[in-house]
């Protein structure tokens, strides 16, 4: 967690004045655990909220203005309030000025304005959704300041319409609902299309989740991304000779998909939803292994998880694929997978405790002998979502 002596201190330097009236509000960052590209086919996904996170500190202002700065990049403005509007100079700034540009949209009246610092401890780009960290801790600590209801679920709700709308990206619910809503050494089961969701106590024992980090970044919107998602739509499309009111993948189940996967015209495609089926299936029998404490059986679904995101989905690379292969081959170890969108990004691994300094040394070794790069890793709790520090 961040030294928040040290960000009140920077905060009076940015802006001035005191220390008082100063709010600190904190959004996680999130890892999937197991179900990646389900949520936007309304399927089950398994995410968790991480300890860290971003950091948001807020005071209002008189001068009908919204000023963001963050520790983390240099670029900072004061906007006026009646004029937000998305500039992709403005970069980062977007994301919370997309917030408050659908509370506007919704009626939320901001006064005279407010002054925010960000500090995010989430790496740019790694896939644990620093976007969305900003998003929601954003949207949370502007409804608490101007004293109306900070509903979890709907600030997940407006957070991914502000992504999708106002960022141009066309990003699933999984993300913003697991950093609003999540809780302290649970996984939420999150049915992505009805928002039923569940706590499931996620007790490793001796067992801790590495996340590494391939530090090859990776740019959503310039990746396939969106071309999967009308892959997927395709194959809902083909389906509905069979399911006239089929609207999402999520809908049907394995036995369904194999029943009629013929039904798909194109063979890209089929490998495509094939994929979203299995891995809802994947998702499902999860929660039935962690119930029965075999953590020995949900290691094997996370193996297989990736390896359908490698071979089917096609959105893993030569990085995720060389770090999580590395993680499947150490001692210790009881399953590997890519987490979060693919194209770089980050791993989650189940390791014994005993075996983390080896893990570290043997994957981090083999991996920048496979492709050059130094990855960084991150033994995670899983903690709250967001809420007010101070």
């Amino acid at each position: 967690m961040a030294d928040i002596q040290s960000l009140k201190h920077q905060f009076v330097q940015l802006y001035g004045g005191s220390e008082e009236g100063i709010r600190v509000f904190h959004a996680p960052g999130r890892v999937n655990l197991i179900g990646e590209h389900t949520d936007y086919n309304g399927g089950y996904v398994f995410p968790a909220a991480l300890t860290f996170g971003t950091t948001v500190l807020l005071r209002p202002r008189q001068d009908g203005k919204l000023a963001l700065a963050s520790t983390n990049f240099e670029l900072r403005g004061v906007l006026p309030l009646d004029a937000i509007s998305y500039k992709k100079e403005d970069d980062w700034m977007n994301y919370p000025k997309g917030i408050v540009h659908e509370l506007q949209s919704r009626g939320v009246s901001f006064g005279g304005g407010f002054e925010l610092l960000y500090h995010g401890e989430i790496p740019n780009g790694a896939g644990l959704s620093s976007s969305a960290s900003i998003e929601v801790a954003t949207a949370f600590a502007l409804l608490k300041a101007v004293g109306q209801p900070a509903d979890t679920v709907e600030i997940a709700k407006l957070s991914q319409k502000s992504e999708n709308e106002f960022n141009g990206m066309q990003c699933g619910i999984m993300d913003q609902f697991a950093v609003a809503n999540g809780r302290k050494d649970h996984a939420i089961l999150l049915m992505c299309d009805t928002l039923e969701y569940d706590f499931v106590p996620f007790q490793s024992g001796s067992y801790k989740l590495v996340i590494g980090n391939t530090n090859k970044r990776r740019g959503l919107v310039d990746s396939a991304y969106n071309e999967r998602r009308s892959q997927c739509e395709q194959a809902v499309a083909d389906l509905r000779q069979a399911f006239p009111s089929l609207a999402l993948l999520g809908q049907i189940n394995l036995e369904q998909f194999n029943a009629n996967a013929h039904l798909i015209q194109d063979e890209t495609v089929r490998r495509r939803a094939r994929h979203v089926v299995e891995e809802i299936d994947r998702v499902l029998r999860s929660i039935e292994v962690l119930k029965a404490n075999d953590l020995v059986a949900f290691g094997k679904l996370m193996n297989g998880s990736h390896d359908s995101l490698r071979d089917l989905y096609e959105v893993t690379g030569a990085e995720l694929d060389a770090m999580a292969a590395a993680a499947q081959g150490v001692e210790g170890v009881l399953g590997s997978r890519m987490t979060g969108a693919g194209f770089g990004g980050c791993t989650v691994s189940l390791v014994h405790e005993d075996a983390i300094e080896r893990f570290k040394d043997e994957v981090g070794r083999k991996y920048t002998e496979a492709t050059g790069l130094v990855a960084d890793f991150y033994i995670c709790s899983i903690g709250n979502g967001v809420e007010e520090l101070i």
